[in-house]
């Protein structure tokens, strides 16, 4: 792959003097899901699929950027001294975000850039390209420009770059799992204060599947912020009479005791996935430690129920795959992954399953949904990289 974008970069961009390749994973979210926002836990993390970039510095302001997952929109040009939001930017917003978000925090950018991307990271899969072009963008600007950020950093500010730039009130995940991944670990991570710990994946026999229904969503026009925005409103009329400072503070147990307070079902339902599902993290983690695979499986089962039933993020295409994941012996467990409303579904199989699983749900999904779906068997790798 390094050959390859090197030999592009050359074509685009004349030569390739001075160049360095980089690479930064996608990730995938194990379990956890719109917890991170609600000052609860997720567990996902990074995997061997990403976004590789090859970059310069020029010697003016001037910005190139070009995509090989975009070639149609040929090289897209922008001015450091002018760095704003614009819808006919396209995908460039991301890496121009990441560059204004450093210039916030003090880190001035002397110089224009040359870059290339291309990614393997189905477009629009929830999978996490736009984080992974955000770490990919601090990491060339890193190298290339000395500043001292660690990659727990680099997650904070691509954050920062994509609520604050491109308007998506994304919670820490994404980011963080792309920007500290490490092989064959996923990261349980405390969204409320940032503690982390890494645990083995060890899946025995079994490996993880991904299916991306090719249903393409768009982040920030979702309803991922009317959702973040009902956990709020229930939050501050939970705080009436309970003293906690997210959701993710609350047992099953206490929830049910003060769920009243909430003065809409929707937001009580809304609010006790949060609440459960957060738990649901707590205790798949502590099975994966435990080398109950098969109760990890069962989690991730009720996670999709409930995101389905209380959150009501998942849609027919995310419903379909799963439910026919359900039906394949062999399937240790299988639930929508990401934001939801499209995108991908996470599955643990058997390995002497996963060609049945991916026959019996393609074909299934196809003549339910009316097109194919694509399947990845996924591993899971480390954080971003110099190549």
């Amino acid at each position: 792959m390094k050959e390859t974008v090197l030999k592009r970069f050359e074509e685009v961009f004349g030569d390739r003097n001075g160049v360095k390749v980089f690479f930064a994973p996608g990730r995938v979210n194990l379990i956890g899901e719109h917890t991170d926002y609600n000052g609860g836990h997720v567990f996902p993390c990074a995997l061997t699929i990403g976004t590789y970039a090859c970059a310069r510095v020029r010697e003016d302001k001037k910005l190139r950027f070009y995509s090989m997952n975009f070639e149609h929109l040929g090289v897209i040009e922008s001015d450091l001294e002018d760095l704003k939001p614009e819808k006919e930017a396209g995908w460039t917003n991301y890496p121009k975000g990441v560059m204004w978000a450093f210039g916030e925090r003090g880190f001035q950018i002397p110089s224009g850039m040359d870059i290339l991307l291309s990614g393997n990271i189905p477009n629009g899969s929830g999978l996490s390209s736009s984080a992974s072009v955000e770490v990919v963008t601090g990491a060339i600007l890193r190298e290339f420009f000395g500043f001292e950020v660690s990659n727990q950093d680099l997650a904070l500010i691509g954050q920062f770059s994509e609520n604050k730039f491109n308007g998506v009130n994304c919670g820490i995940m994404d980011q963080f799992a792309i920007a500290m991944g490490k092989k064959d670990h996923a990261i349980f991570l405390d969204t409320a204060d940032l503690s982390y710990t890494y645990a083995p994946v060890k899946l025995k026999g079994a490996k993880i599947v991904i299916a991306c229904s090719n249903k393409k969503r768009g982040l920030g026009d979702s309803k991922y912020n009317e959702r973040r925005s009902e956990c709020e409103t229930a939050l501050s009329e939970l705080q009436k009479v309970v003293d906690i400072k997210s959701l993710g503070e609350l047992t099953q147990e206490r929830f049910e005791q003060y769920k009243s307070a909430i003065k809409d079902t929707t937001r009580v339902k809304r609010a006790k996935h949060a609440v459960y599902e957060n738990q649901r993290t707590l205790q798949a983690v502590a099975a994966l430690q435990a080398d109950d695979i098969d109760l990890f499986g069962q989690l991730m089962n009720a996670s999709h129920v409930s995101l389905r039933d209380d959150y009501e993020v998942t849609g027919a295409e995310l419903d379909t795959l799963v439910e026919e994941a359900w039906k394949v012996e062999g399937v240790i467990g299988s639930r929508m992954t990401g934001a939801g409303f499209g995108g991908c579904t996470v599955s643990i199989v058997k390995d002497e399953a996963i060609d049945r699983f991916i026959d019996q749900v393609g074909r299934a999904y196809k003549s339910r949904i009316g097109y194919a779906a694509d399947f990845y068997v996924v591993e899971v790798g480390d954080g971003p990289a110099v190549l």
